[in-house]
């Protein structure tokens, strides 16, 4: 069966102006082009679209996207089945929240008991996901499977008062480094602090600190257009002061 843009865009819930932008990006291109102008799909262009839909559901990006199914390697078949365990690991997760909810609320009703800990349980898995979402790839090959997963594992085994404790240490480094800032010294006394205070942060998350490791997050913040985005987000340039105050504390500064 073949399909016109706009009878494509309705079968598959997105607008004719989102399939248009994909032929012109080069990700999805109709089959042919009908004597009257018109774009036209057939089969293998509606597998194709379904295969772009699953990645942008999983949060991948347009261009990793062509990435993928531009590789001469590209495996339909096999895309499907790491789809498929995605969306079961995502379900699962999403069977935890809506079980921790179901207990919260019957904790307010007074219906049942619920240690702190259970009602955290949770909440540090979903953060656990997020985080492999959104910055898992770059992450992993940048320290390694070993070392990630062993930060994972020290998270998911935070307990209500090391919770307390990081998030605290988070809003004191926000605000010394916000403070620092404006000095626009990153290797003044207030500079340093808040890299010290960076340090013991990332000490909740670590197995082990190194210098190293520590001087490459700091240089990831500002390669890492996500990471400098959230660093920049209020005062434009925080990422590379915070990038700059740290190859200063660990003496690893060109």
């Amino acid at each position: 069966m073949e399909y016109t843009v706009q009878k494509l865009g309705k079968l598959a819930g997105i607008s004719t102006r989102t399939l248009r932008f994909y032929d012109e990006i080069g990700i999805l291109k109709p089959a042919r082009i009908n004597s009257s102008g018109y774009r036209i799909y057939g089969q293998a262009e509606v597998d194709r679209l379904q295969q772009i839909l699953f990645y942008r559901e999983l949060g991948v990006g347009l261009e990793q996207i062509k990435s993928i199914m531009t590789d001469p390697a590209f495996d339909g078949v096999l895309a499907l089945r790491t789809h498929r365990e995605q969306l079961l690991d995502r379900k699962k997760q999403l069977e935890l929240l809506i079980h921790n909810v179901e207990n919260t609320i019957a904790l307010h009703e007074g219906r049942i008991a619920m240690s702190d800990e259970q009602k955290f349980e949770g909440f540090k898995k979903q953060i656990i996901e997020d985080n492999e979402k959104k910055y898992g790839k770059e992450i992993r090959e940048k320290y390694g499977d070993e070392t990630v997963d062993q930060s994972n594992a020290k998270l998911q085994s935070m307990t209500k008062e090391q919770h307390d404790a990081v998030t605290k240490l988070n809003e004191e480094l926000t605000a010394t480094l916000a403070q620092a800032f404006q000095g626009g010294d990153p290797g003044s006394e207030l500079a340093q602090k808040a890299a010290d205070l960076h340090r013991q942060w990332l000490m909740f998350y670590w197995k082990d600190y190194s210098k190293e490791a520590h001087a490459g997050l700091g240089r990831m913040y500002v390669e890492d257009e996500r990471f400098r985005a959230y660093y920049d987000e209020k005062q434009p340039g925080t990422a590379e002061f915070l990038r700059d105050a740290i190859l200063i504390y660990t003496g690893m500064q060109e």
